[in-house]
Parts: C-alpha cells; sequence; structure tokens
C-alpha cells in the first residue's frame, strides 16, 4: 500500500470518528423520510449506529482486510436486526437506512476534498454490506417466527372453536338415535348413527390433538380487529339457537336477557367466539340448571360490561384467579376452562377491555367482560 493511499486511510478514519455526531445528525434526516422511523425518538433511530461508526473508523484506522464478520461487534448489526422488527420497520426500510449511511459518509469524505475509492472504498462496503447482511437476516428470521406463531395461534384458535359445533353434531345425532323408535329402526338407520358417532369421535380427537400441541403457542402477537357498530340481542339470540343442542343434551336452559336495542361497537366475529366460549363453558358445569346472559352500557363511562351467569357447580376459590391462564384447566373435567377461557381473555384485551368472574361452589358462576364505548359517530344507545 503506498503511502498515499495510508494517509487516505488515516484521513478518512480521523474524519469519521471527528464528524460522528454531525454525521449522525444527517443520516437521523435523511431516515425520518422512511414511514416506520418518523414516530422514533432520536436514541431509538440511534440504535447501534453510533457503535457501527466506531466500528468502520476502527476498521480504517486498522487498515483492515478483515472478513466482514471479523470486521464487525458480532452481536451488533443482529440487536439492530431484532429491534428495527419492533420499531415496525420492513426490510427494504432496514436495508435503505444502512444505504443511507453509505451516502452520508460519501458526501462528508467528498465535502473534506478525500475520493473515496481503493481500499477505504473496499473497507467502506465491506463494513457497511456485512451490517446489512447481519442486520436483515436476524430481521427476516424473526418476522418468520412472528407470522409462524400468529398461523399456529390462529389453528389453536379454531380448533377449539370446532368443538362446540361437533359436540352439536354428536348430541343432535343421540337425539335423533333416540327418537327413532326400536321397531321403525333399520339396518341402514342403524349403520348411519353408527358412522356419524366414529367420524365425530375421529374429528374429536383430531381437534384435541391440535389444540394439545398449540396450548403452549398461545401468545401475544396482536389481533387485528375489524370493529363496528351492531346490535348484541341478535347475535347472542343467533349464538343461543346454534347451542341449543348442546344445551338439551344437558338438559340446561338458555336465555337471552341482553336489551333488544343494545349497540356495540367491537369486532362482531371475536365477540360471538368469545360469547360462546364462556355459554359453552356455563352449559358444561350447570347441567340440568340455567345459562343467563347480559348486557348493559354504563351511562356515565359509555363503557359496556357483558356476563354469562350459571347457576352450576362453581369454582374452587384457589382457582378463580387462575382460570383465564392458558396453561390451566379443571382436573374434574377433561374440556374445563383451559384452551378457551385463555382465548377470551385475549379477544376482549385486544378490544382494550377486561374479564373477570365471580363465582360460589355448588351456587354459580357469573363471568364478565368489558368493552369500551365506541367513538362518538358510533355511539351505542343506553339501555
Amino acid at each position: 500500500m503506498t503511502a498515499a493511499a495510508i494517509g487516505d486511510l488515516e484521513k478518512l478514519a480521523a474524519l469519521v470518528g471527528r464528524e460522528r455526531e454531525g454525521l449522525l445528525g444527517r443520516w437521523r434526516e435523511q431516515v425520518r423520510a422512511l414511514p416506520s422511523a418518523q414516530h422514533l425518538d432520536a436514541p431509538t433511530l440511534n440504535d447501534h449506529l453510533p457503535r457501527l461508526i466506531d466500528e468502520l473508523a476502527a476498521a480504517l484506522r486498522e487498515r483492515s482486510g478483515e472478513t466482514i464478520p471479523e470486521a464487525l461487534n458480532a452481536s451488533s448489526p443482529p440487536a439492530h436486526g431484532l429491534q428495527r422488527v419492533q420499531d415496525g420497520f420492513d426490510i427494504e426500510e432496514v436495508v435503505a437506512e444502512y444505504n443511507i449511511l453509505r451516502g452520508c459518509i460519501h458526501d462528508l469524505a467528498q465535502a473534506n476534498g478525500l475520493t473515496l475509492q481503493g481500499r477505504p472504498f473496499h473497507i467502506l462496503n465491506r463494513v457497511l454490506d456485512g451490517a446489512i447482511g447481519l442486520a436483515v437476516q436476524t430481521f427476516a428470521a424473526q418476522r418468520a417466527l412472528e407470522v409462524r406463531g400468529r398461523r399456529e395461534e390462529y389453528l389453536s384458535f379454531v380448533a377449539h372453536d370446532l368443538r362446540t359445533p361437533l359436540n352439536a353434531i354428536s348430541l343432535a345425532t343421540r337425539v335423533l338415535e333416540l327418537a327413532l323408535p326400536a321397531r321403525d329402526a333399520s339396518a341402514a338407520h342403524a349403520q348411519m348413527f353408527k358412522t356419524l358417532r366414529r367420524n365425530v369421535q375421529q374429528l374429536d380427537a383430531l381437534v384435541g390433538k391440535v389444540i394439545e400441541e398449540n396450548t403452549g403457542l398461545l401468545s401475544e402477537l396482536g389481533i387485528r380487529l375489524e370493529r363496528r357498530s351492531f346490535d348484541l340481542w341478535p347475535l347472542v339470540e343467533a349464538l343461543l339457537h346454534d347451542l341449543a343442542p348442546v344445551a338439551h343434551g344437558a338438559a340446561t336452559r338458555l336465555i337471552n336477557e341482553v336489551p333488544d336495542d343494545l349497540v356495540v361497537y367491537a369486532d362482531a366475529d371475536l365477540l360471538r367466539r368469545v360469547f360462546q366460549n364462556v355459554i359453552a363453558n356455563a352449559i358444561a358445569y350447570a347441567p340440568r340448571g340455567e345459562v343467563v346472559v347480559g348486557a348493559w352500557q354504563d351511562g356515565a363511562q359509555g363503557h359496556f360490561e357483558c356476563w354469562v351467569r350459571d347457576n352450576g357447580a362453581g369454582i374452587p376459590a384457589e382457582r378463580l384467579e387462575k382460570v383465564f391462564d392458558k396453561s390451566e384447566s379443571d382436573p374434574g373435567k377433561a374440556e374445563g376452562w383451559g384452551l378457551g377461557l385463555a382465548i377470551v381473555k385475549n379477544f376482549i384485551e385486544a378490544h382494550d377491555g377486561a374479564v373477570s368472574v365471580e363465582s360460589t361452589e355448588g351456587v354459580g358462576s357469573t363471568f364478565h367482560f368489558t368493552l369500551p364505548p365506541g367513538p362518538p359517530a358510533a355511539a351505542a344507545r343506553a339501555p
């Protein structure tokens, strides 16, 4: 390496180190144009870039011929990639912010009479390209894990929701079988009922396997809500109609006490699944009893409160605080609590609401959940 080339390396290293703060300021101004960077404060936006600039200056001073991993702090760019996932960046924005830094360094060198070519050019590109590669690799891996997690969580929810219609089919089959007098039953009828029972059992076993394998995967990954204003009474009434076969099999009476003029602001599909899980759970604990569904709007606060009350077996006091935990189950019932109530908690909290339960053994339980008021244009009518 010639003396002139060595001198250029030393000058560029000194310039980058001396002008680090100004370099970061110019970089931030340009990065702010990226949509995901606009809301970030300076420390969050900077993240590991000050350290990366120091690493670049050190590589220039040492006339580095190191490989990319050797020229970088091993944990710096990967940690930056993870941070940018949390910041909401997309992969193009992650690449762009490093290339903006490259451009800022070129401009700084040119403004100070230095031409980036030869060894300085190669060292700059090696350090920045290495940082891009490591950051993008970590960013992409984390995003892939999140997508997989969301798919597995959704599969858990769907699998659990299948339990209710499967139970209804099973009970309806049993009711039809009992309603058909033995003298009128034919071999074809018997074979049909047997086939129905066998397939329901197989489906239930498959659903149970999915739930078992995915119970540990339920997490707070963010639920996309599609809120709108709608009448609550018809939603509850239709759901009670769908659950009637299950209630009939348990000789449980279902009562809808939701005001017929109550309008809520929520994601209708998720709210239906909340009611379905809580009511199905109540039916299981109130054989030959009753399950009452109600709701009202607080006139002062504007929030909605919904409840499902049963006069069944109740929940032991020492288990009340755990019934919404995804890992908690009722030792006395194969399908008690568990993922169903964890889903309820997950969905209601996604609405910025809260869930709770009151229960006395031998008297029954009441599950409460709240929903915030809608925007002024979608305000619900008070009962």
